[in-house]
């Protein structure tokens, strides 16, 4: 009898042991899929995808790849919480607007590689001062991309958008920044105001523009500029890089002022893998690699020793690697506050109504 007890006790012991074991084990896997993952929140198509598989076989993290299309989707995303980001690609006033927000990281630079090989020029922006919170990733301009076969007397100003011979010829973006900048640009007044009459007046201008605008669209500007369907449109650099490859007839111009736009990495407050975020960080700060997602992007890499890597064509077009003669009165978009962010989306609405 006190054998089979001594059976029974021993049995019990078998399989509160094996429990424990396996509650340790699955425990234990949880851990490493955590500590094993890397969420990337990024614009759509705006990375080698073959980049992230070698990211994944060079470090062993697993990538969860996510997508938005707008700063304002993905700060929404990050500020209500429910997915923990490990990387976003914030532009340059959005940065800002999450800093002052508490909703990134501060950067340890100690653990980033490779600063030293980025543009001096595109370091210490004014919205992130000692790119305290942000890495840049690409950089870029806003401009006019114009069909030769269509367009005889291309444009070299935003004034010259406003000649009656482009009437219904003009493809707009559908963004208040952008549309905004491109008036405010013209009439020399700061892209980021709050001088209410300077606003009014662009507004007014904007509104001589409108027998030009033949649509205010996305990305399907794209297409119809590629299949020679419009001759004149306002895009960004990495947008018109992409156009111009596909279609021989196009042409980039940067006019006289204009936005220069900073697209970069940053950790979330809420991330839960700074390691492997850190490693992706590193990973894309390293020259071959950036050589390689710029050439795929068709945007510009802040990274000088990943330009030297670049084809010719791509290095030393001025388009894309403007001269910083060109560029150094273009300037970057702030964080507006609540107040002027209204009043500028305000005017944009009433434009967009009366077009």
């Amino acid at each position: 009898m006190k054998k089979l007890i001594y059976f029974f006790v021993a049995l019990l012991a078998i399989t509160a042991s094996l429990g424990l074991l396996s509650h340790q084990m699955k425990a234990a896997d949880g851990v490493k899929t955590a500590n094993n993952s890397l969420t990337i929140f990024n614009w759509g198509e705006y990375i080698d995808p073959e980049l992230i598989t070698k990211f994944e076989k060079e470090t062993g993290y697993k990538v969860n790849y996510m997508t938005f299309d707008s700063n304002e989707a993905m700060y929404s995303k990050v500020k209500q919480g429910g997915t923990s980001y490990d990387i976003v690609v914030p532009s340059d006033y959005m940065i800002e607007k999450m800093a002052q927000e508490h909703l990134l990281q501060k950067l340890d630079h100690s653990k980033i590689k490779g600063l030293e090989d980025d543009d001096p020029k595109l370091l210490n922006p004014a919205f992130d001062k000692g790119n305290q919170y942000s890495i840049p990733y690409f950089w870029g301009t806003l401009g006019i991309v114009y069909n030769d076969k269509t367009v005889k007397n291309p444009p070299k100003t935003w004034q010259d958008l406003w000649s009656p011979t482009y009437k219904n010829s003009i493809l707009l973006t559908d963004s208040v920044r952008d549309v905004m900048a491109m008036v405010l640009s013209k009439h020399g007044y700061s892209l980021n105001t709050t001088n209410r009459g300077e606003l009014e007046t662009a507004y007014n201008d904007l509104l001589q523009l409108t027998p030009n605008v033949k649509a205010i669209l996305g990305d399907e500007i794209m297409n119809y500029m590629i299949n020679n369907e419009t001759p004149l449109a306002v895009v960004y650099s990495g947008q018109a890089a992409e156009m111009t490859a596909e279609n021989k007839n196009l042409h980039y111009v940067i006019p006289e002022r204009t936005n220069i736009w900073y697209d970069n990495l940053a950790i979330p407050k809420g991330a839960k893998n700074v390691k492997a975020a850190y490693a992706f960080i590193n990973f894309m700060q390293q020259p071959t690699n950036a050589a390689q997602n710029a050439e795929w992007i068709g945007y510009a890499t802040p990274n000088l020793k990943a330009k030297a890597l670049l084809p010719k064509s791509l290095r030393e077009n001025k388009a894309f690697y403007p001269d910083q003669t060109l560029i150094q009165d273009d300037e970057a978009y702030k964080n507006l506050t609540p107040y002027w962010t209204g009043v500028y989306n305000d005017l944009y609405l009433e434009f967009k109504m009366n077009k």
